[in-house]
């Protein structure tokens, strides 16, 4: 069984910095573009950022120059660092991976983890 386990949220002040984790976990599967999305109280949920197997990175306008999207391909995992946090940055974020395990390939979503940022 494959599964995508998330870490390190939590609550902050305005201005400081967290880094997520999303490690993928089971056996013979292959992981291509990864993604991490949020969903705040009362709003859908937005693409926050994406990068491709080769490292490729794009980001949601409202956190270009303060997150940080990367990866390590030997250890399935993918990061964001978030740094100059704002309130508006809090929300359930989430990971999110397309992957295959003798199958065709699907999006597989981690639990989510709570950032608060207080002001």
């Amino acid at each position: 069984q494959v599964e995508l386990v998330e870490s390190g949220g939590g609550l902050v002040q305005a201005g400081g910095s967290l880094r997520l984790s999303c490690a993928a976990s089971g056996s013979g599967f292959s992981i291509n573009t990864m993604y991490w999305y949020r969903q705040a109280p009362g709003k859908q949920r937005e693409l926050v950022a994406v990068i491709t197997r080769g490292g490729s990175a794009n980001y949601v306008e409202s956190v270009k120059g303060r997150f940080t999207i990367s990866r390590d391909n030997g250890k399935n995992t993918v990061y964001l660092q978030m740094n100059n946090l704002k309130p508006e940055d809090t929300a359930v974020y989430y990971c999110a991976a397309q992957m295959r395990s003798g199958g065709p390939w699907r999006d597989y979503w981690g639990q989510g983890t709570q950032v608060t940022v207080s002001s």
